[in-house]
């Protein structure tokens, strides 16, 4: 009888080896290896038929990974150094401009017309408070903060060029850029919608908001600004006319022709540009358009006209102003926006276009020598090469940041067609 009770039976041998080795962590494989875990008990048994690989292997894995996330950067990087060695002659640079600033910018604004759900993009337009939070940032905080390095370093006359430290003041007070801030954004998965309407709003405004910074940045009777001749104020209708036809022509039309197309054929919209991967035009339209910025001021000999040590200052000046400026307004987006949006906001507000900041130079200073044009214009195109390639590394740590947030909506929107298709 007392044998029979099941409290005082003695296990078999085999049962009491067995829930041993399961106490030890060495339980018998399942059926499945491909069930096991890194935290389920014997995995390190069941990978021993897969050793890890040899670091040689996983070296060259990660080398392989990283030119295949980045390569809109390595192709960058590879554009930039032919353009070092050979450029666009100079009576074709004028017509390389037209076609890269009109052609290639309709080219990214179509592909985001097409790719962009309308209701998403009116949502977004109608963010009345995020248009302030991103604006005052783009051109308050980020001149305020060029202006008090700038008086920093004029303390000392001969420190840096002085028309390097007006271009310093340039590239703080022009707006955000389009194009490059619509692929980042898309490429990190953040609210591009978002990216879209802030960085028109700030180009809208800047033609009105810009030249005033500059101004009042400038007519502090500092040193530095005695290179500067007189403001040809009479001489603004220029750079709106300018800037407006470009907005329309290049951003607002093609964005309208891509809505038309969505709107329309909406199966075949998404088959061509999302399936089979077509909005890859986009990073190659920015390439070409960062390309022929380093050509022109490679052509113009921009690079030639300044010192090398105020060079090397203006390169990790660049950078300081880049992550300090992308840092302040994370954190104030962290307080009240979400990932996405926060990413976005991240690619707006540091990000400055040389597209209004080269022509504002021309045109408010028309008295200014090639090579003093040149040096205010170092600065700008020299920020503009960094903001590209931190943007584009920075999609790699925004992309790990989001991806939890993405894989729950996912779970989330597969749990609601499972209870959807089981109810109905």
């Amino acid at each position: 009888m007392a044998k029979g009770l099941a409290g005082d039976e003695e296990p078999l041998p085999k049962e009491k080896e067995r829930e041993e080795r399961t106490e030890k962590g060495a339980e018998v494989f399942p059926s499945s290896p491909a069930t096991l875990d890194a935290h389920t008990p014997g995995a390190e048994l069941a990978t021993a038929a897969n050793p890890r690989k040899p670091f040689w292997r996983r070296f060259l894995s990660g080398i392989q990974w990283f030119i295949l996330d980045q390569w809109f950067l390595i192709g960058i990087c590879c554009l930039v150094l032919i353009s070092s060695r050979v450029q666009v002659p100079a009576p074709h640079q004028q017509k390389k401009e037209l076609v890269c600033t009109y052609l290639c910018v309709a080219v990214i604004f179509i592909v985001t017309g097409c790719t962009l759900p309308t209701k998403v993009l009116l949502e977004n337009y109608g963010r009345w408070k995020l248009h302030l939070f991103v604006q005052s940032q783009t051109f308050l905080m980020t001149s305020a903060v060029v202006y008090a390095v700038v008086s920093i370093c004029a303390t000392d006359p001969h420190f840096l060029d002085p028309a390097l430290l007006v271009g310093m003041i340039f590239t703080g007070c022009v707006p955000t850029t389009i194009s490059s801030n619509v692929v980042m954004t898309r490429q990190a998965h953040g609210n591009t919608a978002l990216t879209v309407v802030q960085s028109t709003l700030g180009n809208f405004l800047g033609p009105f908001i810009s030249p005033l910074l500059i101004i009042m940045y400038t007519s502090s009777g500092a040193w530095y600004t005695t290179v500067l001749p007189p403001t040809s104020a009479g001489e603004f209708s220029e750079i709106y006319r300018r800037v407006f036809m470009q907005l329309g022509l290049s951003i607002f039309l093609p964005m309208a022709v891509g809505q038309v197309i969505q709107n329309i054929f909406p199966k075949a919209t998404k088959k061509v540009f999302v399936d089979r991967k077509l909005n890859k035009l986009s990073p190659l339209s920015l390439m070409i358009i960062i390309w022929q910025t380093f050509d022109s001021a490679f052509a113009t000999g921009a690079f030639t006209s300044v010192k090398g040590d105020n060079m090397v200052f203006i390169v990790f000046i660049s950078i300081a102003f880049f992550l300090s400026w992308g840092l302040i307004c994370v954190m104030l987006s962290l307080l009240w926006l979400g990932k996405q949006d926060t990413i976005a906001v991240a690619y707006c507000v540091p990000a400055k276009t040389l597209a209004m900041g080269v022509p504002l130079s021309t045109v408010m200073y028309s008295g200014l020598s090639t090579l003093t044009k040149s040096k205010i214009q170092i600065p700008m195109i020299i920020f503009q090469g960094f903001q590209v390639a931190g943007g584009s590394l920075l999609t790699i740590a925004f992309r790990k940041w989001i991806r939890p947030d993405e894989e729950r909506g996912h779970a989330k929107k597969a749990e609601q067609e499972n209870n959807a298709a089981r109810h109905g």
